[in-house]
């Protein structure tokens, strides 16, 4: 298939610190997850394919044509950005209208567009609202609003799923599906691994600027699996919980807390532990308090993966 998306040894970087470095990449159509922790240079990434920063090095393309500087492809393209950036004194509803204004919507064109992009986002009832009166979650959805209103047929998403309550998550996942079955792109970034998964397959892991890996989500999850996994648990009868994993062959290492309620569980399989936690913690009764698995993230994995 032709890339409706191309980008060749882009690169950028602010004064000494670098941004992206030396990236070629090739997006097609459909849904693709952008995938990297916090600061692994997913913005920027995105900032730089919507033509709001010039790169230092390289090029990007959509649809075959240069993005810098081309104010004609930005009516095609949609964007949904981390942080806010509101008048805060502006409704819901002036804020969409402005906006579709400066695209060159009358303001007929521009109220009708407004009021079917917040329909889509269930915020009709609180247009009329002040955007400073917004919840987290509002925010985030008139942020989305804004990136459909104009009808573009390729739409980057920053972190889009952020603050919103596990309903209004859902709601978005399957309208960013409903676009990919409209025959749109969409480029969606996340550092929360079952965010992508639920919405596509199809990743690029991306880690101090650089591109890790390109290719399908379970990869992803295999290297999950794969690398040594830590587990914390609290507990009255932490040592007792520990005594049970003594001669079981998925488990690395094991630490006390200082308070001796806590145990942190080093295993090369996740499941299996689990599954064997929950059959002690059954058949002997034992109270378990808290567990958290703090490795359960993409910085785990990309630690993981430089390191090697």
């Amino acid at each position: 298939m032709t890339p409706v998306i191309e980008t060749k040894n882009l690169s950028k970087w602010y004064g000494n610190v670098l941004g992206l470095s030396d990236v070629s990449l090739e997006i097609e159509s459909g849904i693709t997850g952008l995938l990297g922790p916090n600061g692994a240079g997913k913005s920027t990434f995105m900032k730089l394919i919507t033509g709001q920063m010039k790169p230092n090095i390289g090029a990007v393309t959509i649809r075959g044509k240069r993005v810098w500087n081309d104010y004609r492809l930005f009516s095609r393209v949609g964007f949904c950005p981390e942080p806010d950036a509101f008048y805060e004194d502006v409704t819901g509803w002036e804020f969409l209208t402005g906006l579709l204004r400066f695209y060159g919507f009358t303001r007929a064109e521009a109220a009708d567009r407004a009021t079917r992009a917040l329909a889509i986002v269930e915020l009709s009832a609180d247009k009329d609202r002040k955007v400073r009166s917004y919840s987290r979650g509002m925010r985030q959805r008139v942020k989305f609003a804004q990136a459909i209103a104009h009808d573009p047929d390729v739409m980057i998403l920053d972190e889009p799923f952020s603050g919103l309550d596990p309903l209004g998550k859902r709601r978005l996942i399957k309208l960013v599906k409903d676009f990919e079955s409209e025959g749109r792109t969409v480029l969606v970034s996340s550092h929360v691994l079952p965010e992508i998964e639920a919405v596509t397959s199809r990743i690029i892991m991306i880690h101090q600027g650089k591109i890790l890996a390109q290719g399908d989500i379970h990869m992803v999850r295999d290297l999950i699996e794969s690398h040594p996994h830590m587990i914390s648990l609290r507990s009255p009868a932490a040592r007792a919980v520990a005594a049970a994993f003594v001669d079981d062959a998925s488990v690395l290492k094991m630490t006390f807390g200082t308070d001796g309620r806590s145990l942190v569980v080093e295993t090369h399989n996740r499941d299996a532990f689990f599954s064997r936690l929950q059959a002690v913690v059954v058949e002997k009764g034992i109270e378990v308090d808290e567990i958290d698995s703090p490795d359960d993230n993409l910085q785990a994995v990309f630690d993981y993966l430089v390191g090697k």
